[in-house]
């Protein structure tokens, strides 16, 4: 008989959490590792935006003290995606990590196309740092990431922030769209029969850049930023398996020309998408492991 789809969604989020077999760690671990995720002090608010209130929801681990944060835009196209979409991802990160995550539901296409996006990200970046002792995070130690089309709003944000004075200690790209608009191997040889479809790229793309001339500007592909001096240290996480393969490394060696630290993660078994999948198999399991630590790792070293 199938699983109830509201349970298997439960199953879903159970293995997600990544939790150690509960038979595996001494009782009293095993009770934390329980609580340790329904424990985090979750809150929704608005924050203010350059066009309106801009939705956030804030997870904070059950650490004492100040700790990092990542700022976190959600991957969907610009089009699709929202608080919820990403909710359980957040909460791993930030039990995980550990850290105090941001996620922000900028506004999407195609009723807000490029800028709005980049925007609303941006100005949530501004706003942790101004409003980091609200909520005990360390001001030097924070940094913004995402996924899909999440990452390419994550670089937009490092590249804002450089040339407008706003300190940023890292970037966490995974899978981002670096070149949207543009034609690579990758695109052409997992455009079907991968998960992420070149239709659905070109579909996405169109939304968000309905005049093609905005695909030119560095904010909507950091890829054809002319300048990547001086931004933060990078973590990249690349699946073998994508249509944004190869745009995601040539970013990656693009950062590191220009003097920029970079970790780059390579998953060849995998497809987009990943990381919001830790269930579906051991390697994505472990990718997602391996974010959460490279993400430790960073912020220690900021």
């Amino acid at each position: 008989m199938p699983i109830d789809p509201q349970i298997q969604h439960y199953l879903d989020r159970m293995a997600a959490a990544n939790a150690p077999a509960l038979w595996e760690v001494p009782v009293a671990t095993a009770r934390e590792t329980t609580d340790a995720l329904r424990r985090m002090a979750v809150t929704d608010r608005a924050i203010p935006g350059p066009a309106g209130d801009i939705p956030v929801r804030i997870f904070r681990p059950a650490s004492a003290g100040q700790l990092p944060c990542l700022v976190y835009y959600h991957g969907g196209g610009w089009v699709t995606g929202s608080l919820d979409s990403t909710d359980m991802r957040c909460r791993v990160v930030a039990e995980w990590t550990p850290c105090v995550v941001i996620s922000v539901d900028y506004r999407m296409a195609p009723e807000y196309p490029f800028p709005a996006a980049v925007d609303d990200s941006y100005a949530a970046a501004q706003w942790a740092t101004a409003n980091a002792a609200a909520y005990r995070i360390d001001p030097a130690r924070i940094g913004v990431g995402g996924d899909s089309a999440g990452g390419n709003l994550a670089a937009a944000v490092a590249l804002k922030a450089r040339d407008e004075g706003l300190h940023l200690a890292l970037q966490y790209l995974c899978y981002p769209v670096t070149n949207p608009l543009a034609d690579s191997a990758s695109r052409r040889e997992f455009a079907t029969g991968h998960g992420l479809t070149q239709a659905s790229m070109d579909w996405y793309e169109r939304q968000y850049l309905p005049d093609p001339t905005l695909a030119e500007h560095p904010h909507a592909a950091p890829l054809r930023a002319p300048d990547l001096t001086g931004l933060p240290p990078a973590i990249i996480a690349i699946p073998g398996n994508d249509v944004l393969r190869d745009e995601g490394l040539a970013y990656a060696e693009r950062l590191k020309a220009a003097g920029v630290a970079v970790e780059l993660h390579e998953y060849p078994g995998l497809i987009h998408g990943f990381f919001g999948q830790p269930g579906e198999s051991d390697a994505a399991k472990h990718a997602t492991v391996d974010s959460c630590k490279a993400l430790r790792d960073a912020f220690a070293r900021a």
